[in-house]
């Protein structure tokens, strides 16, 4: 039988790639992997530990386990968050088909339009950023400025439904009512 791993664990999965345990319970691992953030999986899945914890590591909790990952990826990395695609639309393919059915279909993976999707989002927020604490700027600029990209968020509202974690969602005006 194998030994149980305790929080804090490192493991090697052949498709989620490296993570940390950061929960145990009688049946399965949750496990927030550095490309595909958390994931559950039985004892028995395939994977390669990389270090074990001791399983009575119970002093630990998941919010300090939770709060080391994303200080060590915010330290390492050039993402600013770790943003999964909701698990219905993993490995799926958006397909964009011409009114003109002599034309070819244009098939895009979900996975890599989700990741542009994400990248504009996070542009968008580098903006009100700088927006926001610009000198240069008078205020009455800095208001409408805000106003326009806020309306951009309500604009992307509709790609919502690809995202795993209702909080990591688009707001427009509506939603800050």
């Amino acid at each position: 039988m194998k030994k149980i791993l305790g929080i804090g664990s490192r493991i090697s999965h052949p498709t989620y790639g490296k993570g940390v345990v950061t929960n145990v319970d009688s049946k399965m691992y949750w496990v927030t992997f550095i490309d595909s953030g958390l994931e559950t999986l039985t004892f028995d899945e395939d994977f390669e530990v990389i270090e074990a914890a001791e399983d009575e590591v119970d002093t630990v909790s998941f919010y300090e386990v939770e709060k080391s990952l994303r200080n060590l990826l915010k330290k390492w990395s050039d993402a600013s968050e770790i943003v999964p695609i909701a698990d219905k639309y993993k490995g799926g393919t958006l397909v964009l088909k011409p009114k003109d059915s002599s034309l070819s279909d244009k098939e895009i993976p979900i996975d890599t339009f989700f990741h542009k999707i994400v990248m504009l989002r996070d542009r968008l927020r580098v903006m009100e950023q700088k927006i926001n604490s610009s000198k240069l700027l008078e205020d009455q600029d800095k208001v409408d400025l805000q106003q326009y990209i806020t309306r951009c968020y309500g604009s992307l509202t509709t790609f919502n439904v690809l995202f795993k974690n209702n909080s990591q969602h688009f707001k427009g005006d509506s939603g800050k009512k």
